[in-house]
């Protein structure tokens, strides 16, 4: 999809538009979204939430349109003519419709719901997008990847797969890329990254093992979801910053949750971002507009569209500037304003373990008391205390409690259970989780 917006101040800044301020919960930025008109007769529009001013990526992720549900006979559908991209891939996931996609590396292909469609325009490439005839309501979102420095110039490429969906506690997933709840994605990518279709049940809550070095973002489609204690309404992102190792998703309306998560480890580049293009510099992107401008070998050419390509906008009378996200605390940093140890506490009446950093609470697990059974089924750090190994200090205090208590452990949140895989002096006071635990879990989070 291309960004057609002729002033660039949006992705140039990134400012919210009229989105308003980002909102804050306990550990989660809730970014909103502003419309853009995709162009054409009557104005597809778009909600886009990536980049803004509160942050330009999460992981290597870059850019993120979210549209629809779209009468195609109201809108007018999709008709994107050939237009170029460069040091980037774009990913296209429908939830409805189809989508007719060609590009100069001689690809004609369609964008179907549940199919993954990843295409490469490192050095450049070109491409269309065409709603079919067939579609009468178009939904989905369009997502980019920012290439590190070392891939910015691979060749052009282009990827379809279609991921089985696979059952989660409370709901169902499928991985487009990377690896989540025991399925991998085998479309290969240039850095660490996450892509997932995340379906929540009406009051069900998932709890997701994830890499606690990956930030991580969740666009909400439909439905209602707390994102780690914090409600997020549809057309929503809320961004997670690592150091935790799950996320819960609870769903707390009537009807399933749509969302889309995505995540990778933080991508401290700083890049320009420019109409369709992602490169380091000003000079960069106005070499990359003078090549397309000038109908260059750079970006090939697209066969089969009836209808002439997308001319480059006007550049901005100012030098684009290379941004990245806020800066994060080094851990020599956070040493110096953290002099005193982190403190482990179990708060009874609360039913979790609590850890406080700095004198403030810095993360908790939780768990429920099943006869001799202590039974944790969510842990969770701050963002704000994230890379100072507090989950792992945690977590090691509570087992070590619940020990010296006489009972008996029950990991259902993923980290314990991933934290007792490394530590086997709890062996022999671990049970295994079964069918009747996690049913009579539920009851006690109902």
């Amino acid at each position: 999809m291309s960004s057609t917006e002729s002033d660039p101040a949006g992705l140039l800044r990134g400012d919210a538009g009229e989105e308003g301020p980002a909102r804050q919960g306990t550990h989660v930025e809730v970014l909103t979204a502003r419309d853009v008109p995709l162009g054409g007769p009557r104005a597809m529009t778009v909600r886009r939430t990536l980049p803004q001013r509160a942050r330009t990526t999460i992981g290597a992720w870059c850019f993120a349109d979210h549209y629809g549900p779209d009468s195609v006979a109201e809108s007018g559908g999709m008709d994107v003519a050939p237009h170029p991209h460069i040091g980037l891939q774009t990913v296209s996931w429908l939830f409805s419709g189809e989508i007719e996609h060609r590009d100069s590396l001689g690809t004609h292909a369609y964008v179907r719901p549940g199919e993954l469609n990843l295409m490469t325009g490192g050095h450049g490439i070109c491409h269309s997008e065409v709603s079919t005839a067939a579609t009468s309501v178009l939904h989905g979102v369009q997502l980019w990847v920012a290439l590190p420095a070392g891939s910015r110039d691979v060749p052009r490429d282009f990827q379809h797969h279609v991921p089985r969906p696979v059952p989660i506690d409370g709901g169902e997933a499928r991985v487009f890329l990377g690896s989540l709840a025991g399925d991998t994605s085998p479309v290969p990518t240039f850095s660490p990254l996450l892509g997932a279709e995340i379906i929540v049940h009406p009051g069900a809550t998932a709890v997701l093992a994830v890499d606690p070095g990956f930030e991580h973002g969740l666009l909400v489609d439909s439905g209602t979801i707390s994102f780690a204690g914090t409600p997020l309404r549809p057309a929503e992102l809320g961004y997670h910053a690592p150091g935790t190792g799950t996320l819960t998703l609870t769903n707390t309306g009537e009807t399933p949750a749509r969302t889309i998560l995505l995540g990778g480890t933080p991508f401290d580049e700083q890049i320009v971002m420019w109409w369709n293009f992602v490169g380091r510099s000003h000079e960069e992107i106005v070499a990359a507009r003078e090549a397309w401008q000038r109908n260059s070998g750079r970006f090939g050419r697209v066969e089969g569209y009836d209808g002439d390509r997308i001319p480059a906008p006007v550049l901005p009378n100012a030098t684009l500037t290379p941004r990245r996200n806020p800066e994060r605390p080094t851990p020599e940093r956070q040493t110096m304003t953290s002099p005193t140890d982190p403190v482990v506490e179990l708060a009874e009446i609360r039913q979790r373990y609590e850890i406080l950093a700095d004198g403030r609470l810095a993360g908790f697990t939780e768990y429920r008391d099943r006869g001799v059974q202590r039974v944790f089924f969510h842990t969770d750090v701050d963002a704000a205390f994230a890379g100072r190994g507090l989950a792992s200090v945690l977590v090691q205090q509570a087992l070590s409690d619940v020990r010296k208590s006489g009972m008996r452990i029950v990991p259902v949140c993923p980290y314990v259970a991933k934290f007792l895989q490394k530590h086997d002096e709890f062996a022999d006071i671990t049970d295994v989780v079964t069918p009747e635990i996690r049913h009579w879990l539920r009851t006690q989070l109902d």
